[in-house]
């Protein structure tokens, strides 16, 4: 069944499962923020959708906004003497975007369908252990070439093959459109051969590169335009 959500469009990607911390400063936000918090938004719950091109998204670019997001649940809210607000939230559930009211609320309000995993056909399915181990080992590569050992940990091993590829890509800095990818992927055994060959790219390049990923934040003092 359809739901509604206030949406949070974004320059980046939230998966199942990653923390999203945020540094709100926009008034809408600050106002979805604050219904958040106060629970006139129920759930704490809004939802997160990765933007095509830019950086900011109005009544006349919803275009740009990815069809497949994922809701987040608020879990910390501090404000700031200004106003501004820096949070931290949970990805839970992918959805669809069915459509978007630009008018019901100061922010963006979307009307979603919640997108379950599908059930892989048997010969893919027994395919799993096999698939999660690589996927596995991949990820130790990428986390040995790019962070130190504190900076980066391993999914439990009883972590569940429908929810590993999105915990191994939390730990990794990878394109939008990989995590787009990954988020938009309903079968979670071919999720897990999807993470494994992005992760052995990004590898390979990171090691032919001699370079390691720097979050943007790392590049704050960077002129920006806004």
């Amino acid at each position: 069944m359809a739901e509604t959500l206030p949406l949070f469009p974004l320059g980046t990607v939230l998966l199942p499962g990653a923390s999203l911390p945020l540094h709100v400063f926009e008034p809408r936000y600050r106002q979805l923020t604050v219904d958040l918090m106060t629970e006139v938004v129920p759930d704490r719950r809004f939802g997160v959708v990765a933007i095509r091109q830019g950086w900011e998204v109005g009544a006349d670019n919803i275009e740009s906004l990815h069809g497949v997001g994922c809701s987040a649940t608020l879990r910390e809210a501090r404000r700031l003497p200004d106003g501004r607000f820096d949070v931290v939230a949970l990805g839970e559930r992918r959805f669809r975007l069915l459509d978007v009211d630009a008018d019901a609320a100061p922010y963006l309000v979307g009307t979603v369908e919640w997108l379950p995993d599908s059930t892989p056909e048997p010969e893919i399915d027994n395919a799993a252990p096999a698939l999660a181990e690589a996927a596995r080992a991949a990820h130790r590569r990428y986390c040995a070439i790019a962070w130190s050992r504190e900076d980066w940990r391993e999914p439990p091993p009883e972590t569940e093959p429908g929810d590993l590829a999105h915990l191994l890509a939390a730990d990794c800095l990878l394109s939008t459109e990989d995590r787009q990818r990954l988020l938009e992927q309903t079968c979670p055994v071919l999720r897990l051969r999807l993470i494994r060959r992005v992760l052995a790219r990004e590898s390979g390049l990171l090691g032919m590169l001699r370079a390691v990923p720097a979050p943007v934040s790392d590049f704050a003092e960077l002129p920006s335009r806004n």
